[in-house]
């Protein structure tokens, strides 16, 4: 689902915990400044959480008023810069106002996944036995679904709505995020210090919060930040399917389907709400490697 796999996860694992102190996070620190690509999409994505999250600051027209004498104005178009859409709204206040619920999408899944799928692969990596074996084969079932079917099964079920597809979403994303738990903390508990912790008698929530919470928690975060990108990208396909966000609310993905018709007429403004999937999806996904580029401490950087 990433191009993160499992063995680059591994090794961040395997080297996180020899280091996992200050010194660690102040050179993962040092290398994050110095990757400009890591720098710049930062800025561009921390531009479009806050252009969406103050859209009214931004733009002066009702996300929701159109007219019919303004259709399908070109970008460029005075008082009306990306255009208008088929209705004769203000692009740029839909794509503003639109980033809301797209990030929504994208984020609050992942969150969920990353919540629950964190404790049951942590779980089942720390515990084994019988307890993990059980997990894993309970996640392994999900596996024989692709995502988005799975994502459009679970819509289809539940009903179209911005809640059901979080709800979707957030059931794809729990069994990657198990099993990549589940492997970093299988590491971690074999570690000298964790089997020494165990040796002295300290109890077992003891050991997972002080002493393999600290070194499984970097490799899971980077990878859920790759799962944002993929989150964007399948809400937004739920909406254009018509399983996700209703109209007339403003999502990029539902304006990229009312836009389709309008192709033929106006394409580069009919391409906008795609462009934008494709740019926030691409710095999330920057970002992610930027991460995972800089915790790897086998790059002197």
């Amino acid at each position: 689902m990433s191009d993160i796999t499992t063995a680059n996860i591994a090794a961040l694992g395997q080297i996180a915990p020899a280091q996992a102190n200050q010194g660690y996070w102040t050179a993962v620190w040092r290398r994050l400044r110095r990757d400009p690509v890591t720098i710049i999409v930062t800025l561009i994505l921390l531009a479009i959480i806050l252009i969406s999250v103050f859209a009214p600051l931004v733009t002066s027209y009702d996300p929701y008023a159109g007219s019919v004498l303004r259709r399908l104005k070109p970008i460029g178009t005075p008082g009306h810069w990306l255009g208008t859409d088929e209705t004769g709204r203000d692009l740029w206040t839909r794509l503003a106002y639109g980033g809301r619920l797209s990030l929504l999408a994208g984020v609050a899944p992942v969150i969920v996944a990353l919540i629950i799928g964190g404790m049951l692969g942590i779980t089942a990596g720390f515990m084994g036995g019988i307890v993990g074996t059980l997990i894993m084969r309970t996640m392994d079932v999900f596996y024989a679904f692709p995502s988005i079917l799975l994502a459009i099964a679970i819509c289809g079920l539940l009903g179209n709505g911005l809640t059901n597809s979080l709800i979707a979403l957030a059931v794809v994303f729990i069994p990657p995020m198990v099993r990549i738990s589940e492997t970093v903390t299988t590491q971690a508990r074999h570690l000298d210090f964790v089997e020494a912790a165990r040796a002295s008698g300290t109890t077992t929530s003891q050991i997972i919060r002080h002493h393999v919470l600290s070194n499984v928690l970097g490799p899971i975060l980077v990878y859920a930040t790759s799962l944002i990108s993929i989150s964007i990208i399948l809400s937004a396909g739920l909406s254009f399917l018509g399983l996700g966000v209703a109209p007339p609310q403003p999502e990029w993905g539902l304006m990229l389907n009312s836009l389709r018709q309008a192709i033929y007429v106006q394409p580069y403004v009919a391409a906008l709400p795609g462009l934008m999937i494709f740019i926030t999806s691409m710095c999330f996904n920057l970002v992610s490697d930027g991460f995972r580029s800089a915790m790897d401490v086998r790059l002197n950087k």
